[in-house]
C-alpha cells in the first residue's frame, strides 16, 4: 500500500486544510438565520437555504465517485474547493434571496464533490485499520470551521468598522481566503493513489443498497445530517422561542453546538482506537436521545444548553462510523459507496424542510419532533450493528 509514501505532515496537514474547508457547508445555518431576519422570511422559507444545500448531494455523489475513476481523487477534491470558493464569492456582489440561493446550491454542489472524494482520498493516507480514527480526527478539524462561522458571523453584525461593512455577510471573504490557501496547499502535495478499481455506475452504486449492512449504513448517515443541519438552524430559535433572545444572542446556540461536536470528534479520534465502533455508536446515539428529551422538555437555559451540547457531542461520531464501516464492508466497491454514503447526506435537505413545515405548525416542538424520528432510527441502527 502507498501508506509510508503518503504518511508524512507534509502530506497530513494539506488534506486536514481541506477538511477545515469542508466545514464551510455549516455556515449555512447561522447564514440562514441572519437571512431570515434581514429578508422577513418564514422559517419554512428559510429552511429551504440549508436544505437547498444538501439536495446536490442526491444528484452529485454518485457522477463524483465515476468522476474520481477518472480524474483521481485529488484532482476532484480541487475541483470541489473551487467551487466552494466561487460559492463564497457571490454573497459579497449583494444579499438578495435569489442570490443567496444560488451561492447556497453552490456551497451544496462543492461540498458533495469535497466530501465524496477527501474521505476516500485519506484512505491513501492511513492503513484500514486506522481509517475511522483519521476521519473523526478530520471531522474535528471540519468542526472547528463550522464552530468558528456563527462568531465570525456575530463579530461582524456587531462591529461596522472592521468587518468592512459587510456586517455578518464577512464571513464570506475570509473562508473564500482560507479555500484559496487550501487549493495552492493541496495542489502542491504529491499523493500517490491507489489503482482505479471497476469503474463506478449508478447500477452499480444503487445495487449495493441491497445489501443490508450498506443500506443500514446509508439510512445512518441520512439521520446523522438530519439531525446535524437541524440542531445547527433550529438551536438559535430555540432560544429565541423559549428564552426571548435576540439572534445575536442565541447565535451562540450554534457555536455551543459545534464545540462539543468538535470535543467529540477529537476525543473520537483517540476513542475509536480503543472501543468498538458499536460500543462507540451505543454511547454517542444515547446521549442524542437524551438531548432530544431536553429540548423537547426544557425551558430552563441550562436544560437546552445541556440538550445543546449533548447532541453535538453524541452526533460527532456517527457519520465516520457509518461511512468507515461501509468502505470496509466492501473495500472492492470503495468509490460507488463513498458516492453511495455521501448521497446520504441529502437527509440534510429531508430534515430542515419537515422541521419548517412542523415549526411553523407548532413551533420549535415540532421542529424537535422531527429531529427526534432520526434519534430513534439510529438507536435501531446500533441493535443492527456487530
Amino acid at each position: 500500500m502507498t501508506e509510508k509514501k503518503n504518511s508524512s505532515l507534509a502530506v497530513f496537514i494539506p488534506v486536514m486544510l481541506c477538511f477545515f474547508t469542508m466545514g464551510f457547508v455549516d455556515l449555512v445555518g447561522i447564514a440562514s438565520n441572519y437571512v431570515q431576519k434581514d429578508l422577513g422570511l418564514a422559517d419554512s422559507q428559510a429552511n429551504i437555504m440549508p436544505s437547498l444545500v444538501f439536495f446536490w448531494f442526491l444528484l452529485f455523489s454518485v457522477p463524483t465517485g465515476m468522476l474520481m475513476n477518472k480524474i483521481g481523487r485529488k484532482k476532484t477534491v480541487l475541483l470541489s474547493i473551487i467551487v466552494t470558493v466561487l460559492s463564497l464569492v457571490l454573497p459579497l456582489f449583494g444579499e438578495s434571496y435569489a442570490l443567496m440561493l444560488i451561492a447556497f446550491s453552490l456551497l451544496g454542489i462543492g461540498n458533495a464533490l469535497m466530501q465524496t472524494s477527501l474521505n476516500p482520498l485519506v484512505s491513501n493516507i492511513v492503513s484500514g485499520d486506522k481509517l475511522a480514527s483519521t476521519l473523526t480526527f478530520g471531522q474535528f478539524i471540519k468542526a472547528i470551521a463550522s464552530f468558528l462561522a456563527p462568531y465570525i458571523a456575530m463579530w461582524g453584525a456587531t462591529q461596522v468598522l472592521p468587518s468592512f461593512g459587510l456586517g455578518w455577510r464577512v464571513l464570506f471573504p475570509i473562508y473564500a481566503i482560507i479555500g484559496v490557501l487550501a487549493i495552492l496547499a493541496l495542489g502542491f502535495t504529491h499523493i500517490e493513489e491507489a489503482p482505479a478499481g471497476k469503474p463506478a455506475s449508478f447500477t452499480g452504486a444503487f445495487k449495493l443498497l441491497g445489501k443490508p449492512f450498506i443500506l443500514l449504513c446509508f439510512l445512518g448517515i441520512m439521520c446523522h445530517v438530519g439531525i446535524d443541519v437541524g440542531t445547527n438552524t433550529t438551536a438559535p430559535k430555540i432560544l429565541m422561542e423559549r428564552l426571548a433572545f435576540t439572534l445575536d444572542e442565541a447565535a451562540f446556540a450554534t457555536s455551543l453546538y459545534f464545540i462539543f461536536r468538535t470535543i467529540g470528534c477529537f476525543s473520537g479520534s483517540f476513542i475509536l482506537r480503543k472501543v468498538s465502533a458499536r460500543t462507540f455508536a451505543i454511547i454517542s446515539v444515547a446521549m442524542i436521545v437524551c438531548a432530544m428529551i431536553l429540548l423537547f422538555l426544557g425551558h430552563a437555559s441550562w436544560a437546552l444548553y445541556a440538550g445543546i451540547a449533548l447532541v453535538g457531542f453524541g452526533n460527532s461520531n456517527i457519520f465516520s462510523i457509518c461511512f468507515s464501516q461501509a468502505l470496509l464492508f466492501d473495500p472492492e466497491h470503495e468509490n460507488e459507496i463513498s458516492g453511495l454514503m455521501i448521497m446520504g447526506l441529502f437527509g440534510g435537505t429531508i430534515f430542515p424542510l419537515c422541521m419548517g413545515f412542523m415549526s411553523d405548525l407548532w413551533g420549535t416542538i415540532g421542529a424537535v419532533a422531527v429531529m427526534t424520528v432520526g434519534a430513534l432510527y439510529l438507536v435501531f441502527y446500533c441493535y443492527k450493528m456487530k
